[in-house]
């Protein structure tokens, strides 16, 4: 329902609910929607059925912006009787919010603004109480007042802007795109949400469909190459476009996209291209590019020679990133043969569109005139490669071969020849600057070097820069120098028990020649010795020749070497020979000719003694000579120890690892004896015998060693020793060490200081410090001795 300038029109609305059988004494409700008044002439019918009206159904406007509360309708009940007893109650959604009630009118408002597109409709529960007991005096009754729409929303897009392709040269009416536009209002109520379509911008190229918003070409032919891109703005309009209405638009962006509609066309239908005839074969030489309006794979483009004159020395390709035409040299270019080529080139797309091909043809052509230009060239071989031959040892300065160039240019200079000295095998050769004949330098040997490789040059004369090369092959060809001989050294094998006419062995020859000088050998004796009575030679006409016995059994014991002088020719021109000879062996070999021994046992076997005996003989004689060895050993060994004395002071060694221990270290032995004679206080006997003889006295010793020089003490020692009757086999030698008697200056060792007198004080000692305390006391207890 729609609200006017001036005033509410007001619509009346009865629902009837029929009252409960058997319940008279209710009541009904009676709801009267937007009635502020009641209107002349018309007067309130009230129906009394067994139930009262009830009204189920409410309208409020959305968007209400008046300054106070909006009219929604009236609750009356027939058991209201107008004093004021009966209250009315409102419950449900919104109510006492949004919606609010008076209790003793039952009038309802709505206290808000309220927005359909964000809830459509409100339930709610009216009720009539008694308002002294609060007793319901009708039962609660359920009714919706729903939202009425206005148009407050104008349709939007929701996907725009578009962007869309149509190919070019498109029929009119060709279907681009469809757009939807869409309408928050209710589309059950009115036009608010009625939506009409229309072009803005982009017209006459497209048009639109007011209803469906599908976008249509609106123009034949439409070109991309004229133009591509487009911008057309669509509008889409409420209220089915009438005024007043809401109104919201979006642009889409259509690109035309190609099509193969152009075909290719040259710039120029004569070009001319200049190349050098020192241009390299397989070398691009050129670029011509046919120009095509389309893009993509519409222009791709395939170049051809169709005919011309050099069709045949000239070649053409596509470059696909470019597309161009590249010209390529096929075969060498000669001024002084041809100065001109004409060729017809043809460029043609490769991906044709038959929608189209009355606009063709889709191919052009054009005239390509090729200028072939001069340059001093070098020169010319006759040929690219040679190959000689010369005979092995031939003689120095023999001509191998001759190689010819000429200078291909007009002028037709002069050629020198030289030969490119970069390998030793380029000297072994000589060539003539003028003619070009090569020659040999050495001797050659085919059977060391069969072939050789060189490089000839030749350079003009009047410009010795411009040079060519080619290359020379020469064979070495064989004569029969090498006579054959044996393959291989033959170890040749004759068992004892051999028959006559048995083969022994295959020899075979070889030769250095090639086959065309001696592939044919011939086997023989040499005819200058008499008749071998043992053994023959067969030769097998196949290269090949076989040792046959002559008679029947040999021996080893007789003879276990036989010699056999083979002679050997061969078929070449002139024949050549060599003389060998064959070594036999007699072995002995088991009853099927398996060889058992040929050397080893040629003694043991006529002594009748096999290898397992010998063996074990050898064995025995090396236990026995062990044996024999072990015994002479421990007899040596095993003799009675000496009885050493602990006192002897030739084996009393004391080791000590003290450092500056003083003079106590010789406590443990006395060696004065072996310095000093006159130091001795006993006579030494021997320590491995029990002496006979009585000891002197120490002090008759010591008397009498004084009285005596040290050569007469050793001469004494030396005549007991040897009237010793206890002395034993063996020699004992006796060392006796004097440093002197009787010095003026006296001995300076330490050792005589035991038995030596001093009569130097050493109490100062005591006063050096804690660090001679151990001398002080040493030398005081010495002191202390000599005086007790």
């Amino acid at each position: 329902m729609r609200i006017t300038s001036c005033i509410y029109p007001v619509l009346v609305c009865l629902c009837f609910v029929q009252r409960c059988y058997g319940a008279a004494h209710h009541g009904s409700i009676k709801v009267t929607r937007n009635q502020t008044k009641h209107i002349e002439g018309e007067t309130e019918v009230h129906h009394r059925p067994k139930r009262g009206w009830v009204w189920n159904q409410f309208f409020v406007l959305e968007e209400h912006m008046g300054p106070d509360p909006q009219y929604v309708g009236k609750l009356h009940s027939n058991s209201d009787k107008g004093d004021g007893s009966v209250k009315y109650i409102l419950t449900g959604e919104g109510a006492g919010t949004i919606f609010i009630i008076d209790d003793t009118t039952g009038d309802i408002h709505s206290t808000k603004s309220l927005d359909r597109e964000q809830k459509t409709h409100y339930v709610l529960h009216a009720q009539a109480i008694d308002r002294r007991t609060n007793k319901p005096l009708e039962p609660e009754s359920e009714f919706i007042i729903k939202v009425q729409d206005i148009n407050d929303n104008a349709p939007k897009f929701t996907d725009g802007p578009y962007i869309v392709t149509v190919p070019e040269m498109s029929e009119m009416g060709t279907s681009v795109l469809q757009v939807t536009a869409t309408d928050a209002d209710d589309p059950t109520y009115g036009n608010s949400a009625r939506v009409v379509y229309s072009i803005l911008q982009g017209q006459p190229y497209f048009s639109v469909d007011p209803k469906t918003g599908v976008i249509r070409t609106a123009l034949h032919n439409m070109d991309r190459e004229a133009r591509e891109h487009y911008s057309v703005v669509i509008q889409a309009k409420d209220m089915a476009g009438q005024v007043g209405g809401l109104s919201g638009s979006t642009t889409v962006n259509i690109t035309l996209t190609d099509v193969n509609d152009n075909p290719p066309r040259f710039p120029q239908k004569h070009y001319q291209l200049y190349v050098p005839e020192s241009a390299q074969v397989g070398s691009a030489v050129g670029k011509i590019k046919a120009n095509d309006a389309d893009t993509g794979s519409n222009a791709d483009m395939k170049y051809t020679i169709i005919n011309g004159d050099g069709s045949g020395v000239f070649s053409i390709s596509t470059d696909r990133e470019t597309r161009e035409g590249i010209l390529s040299l096929k075969k060498p270019l000669n001024y002084e043969k041809k100065k001109s080529y004409t060729l017809n080139i043809e460029g043609a797309n490769t991906h044709l569109d038959f929608r189209f091909s009355h606009l063709g043809p889709f191919k052009d052509v054009t005239m390509l005139k090729i200028i072939v230009g001069d340059v001093d060239e070098p020169p010319l071989f006759t040929m690219p490669s040679y190959v000689m031959e010369v005979y092995e040892n031939a003689e120095i300065g023999t001509p191998v071969g001759t190689v010819t160039a000429q200078d291909p240019d007009a002028a037709n200079s002069l050629v020198r020849y030289f030969i490119d000295h970069n390998t030793e095998e380029d000297r072994y050769f000589t060539i003539d600057a003028s003619t070009g004949t090569i020659k040999t330098a050495k001797i050659f040997d085919r059977e060391e070097t069969p072939w050789y490789n060189i490089t000839v040059a030749a350079s003009e004369i009047d410009n010795p820069g411009l040079v060519s090369h080619v290359p020379v092959g020469v064979r070495i060809l064989d004569v029969n120098d090498n006579p054959p001989e044996l393959a291989r050294d033959y170890d040749v094998v004759v068992c004892e028990n051999a028959k006559p006419g048995q083969v022994i062995q295959t020899i075979t020859a070889t030769d250095k020649d090639n086959s065309a000088n001696g592939a044919r050998f011939h086997f023989s004796l040499d005819e200058g010795l008499s008749l071998n009575p043992n053994f023959t030679l067969r030769n097998n006409e196949d290269n090949t020749a076989s040792i046959l016995t002559r008679r029947r059994r040999y021996s080893r014991t007789i003879q276990d070497t036989y010699y056999l002088p083979v002679l050997i020719s061969d078929g070449g021109v002139p024949p050549l020979s060599s003389s060998s000879t064959l070594t036999i062996r007699v072995c002995a070999c088991e009853r099927d000719g398996r060889v058992r021994t040929c050397h080893a046992e040629a003694f043991l076997s006529s002594a009748g003694l096999s290898t397992g005996a010998l063996i074990a003989i050898l064995l025995c004689v090396v236990i026995l000579l062990a044996i024999v060895v072990l015994f002479i050993t421990l007899r040596r060994s095993k003799k009675e120890p000496l009885i050493i004395s602990e006192e002897d002071v030739r084996e009393n060694v004391v080791t000590y690892d003290d450092e500056g221990g003083g003079e106590e270290d010789t406590e443990a032995f006395d060696i004065t004896a072996l310095r000093n004679p006159s130091a001795a206080e006993e006579l030494k006997y021997r320590r491995d015998v029990r002496p006979e003889t009585k000891p002197v006295s120490r002090h008759h010793l010591s008397s009498s060693l004084d009285s005596i020089d040290v050569q007469e003490f050793i001469k004494q020692r030396l005549v007991e020793a040897d009237l010793d009757p206890s002395v034993p086999p063996y020699d004992s030698l006796q060392t006796y060490a004097y440093e002197g008697h009787r010095s003026e200056a006296g001995s300076i060792s330490s050792l005589d200081s035991a038995t030596t007198h001093s009569d130097q004080d050493y109490n100062y000692l005591g006063d050096w410090g804690p660090e001679f305390k151990k001398l002080a006391e040493l030398y005081g207890e010495i002191e202390s001795e000599r005086t007790t």
